[in-house]
């Protein structure tokens, strides 16, 4: 006996749907790629590659190795196979090492192996902190003083003044600060006259102290990946996704 069995049977799926495209450049240690998909909609994809690795601690050094722009043009070929939109460095201190001319050249290095926009962590720092009207900024980083130093250069150099600069002392494995930790250093590093903070590193995880401190601070807590991920996103014409996060409000 033959069953016909045609028309029993839902017809097939459309799509896939096409996503828009966020190229992403990590450090070789980066752990919270979860934390950058927190703050994307949906339609929206992350395209992540990291930096070649080197055995060393986080430090000037390590910096200056991780945005070596020959290895960052590779990455950037690496990612336009599959075509991403806007290629993201989501670095802070290998974008801010070299100072503002440094990240310049690092945006100019990406756009010129192809990438079709480019944003670095620090020049999304930048924009972030012009977008709020904020010019002094308390800095809360989990370096060494060294790197620390350097970040609070940069903000100089870039016309912002960091009015503190405060910073963990550590030199690995800085995706495992735990959030109560985060929390007392970005008080440690607020003050009266600063318009904003910045919380810095990309592997520090923050996505959940943000609200929380700008609630306690009255005032705009800025993150690494937050402002990395919101720079792109505008590149895209799409919000990111952080309730109650000032950033994310305008």
């Amino acid at each position: 006996m033959t069953i016909d069995v045609a028309g029993s049977f839902p017809a097939d799926p459309t799509g896939p749907a096409g996503d828009q495209g966020i190229g992403v450049i990590c450090p070789y240690d980066m752990a919270l790629d979860r934390e950058l998909w927190r703050w994307m909609p949906a339609g929206v994809s992350l395209l992540i590659t990291r930096t070649p690795f080197y055995d060393q601690a986080v430090s000037v050094e390590m910096a200056k190795d991780i945005s070596d722009q020959e290895e960052i043009r590779a990455a950037v070929r690496s990612l336009m196979a599959v075509r991403p939109q806007v290629v993201a460095y989501a670095c802070t201190s290998g974008s801010f090492v070299d100072g503002v001319d440094g990240e310049r050249s690092l945006s100019a290095a990406m756009l010129a192996a192809g990438a079709p926009a480019a944003v670095t962590t620090s020049g999304a720092l930048l924009l972030a902190l012009e977008d709020l009207h904020a010019v002094r900024v308390a800095v809360a980083t989990p370096y060494a003083a060294e790197l620390t130093d350097r970040l609070a250069g940069f903000l100089a150099e870039a016309g912002r003044a960091a009015v503190s600069h405060v910073g963990l002392g550590l030199d690995r494995e800085i995706w495992k600060v735990p959030y109560a930790v985060t929390c007392e250093l970005i008080r440690q590093a607020d003050r009266p006259e600063a318009d904003a903070v910045f919380l810095s590193c990309t592997n520090l995880p923050s996505y959940d102290v943000i609200t929380h401190m700008e609630r306690e601070l009255g005032k705009p807590v800025l993150t690494a990946n937050q402002v990395t991920a919101w720079a792109a996103l505008r590149v895209l014409g799409k919000g990111a996704v952080g309730p109650g996060q000032r950033l994310l409000k305008g």
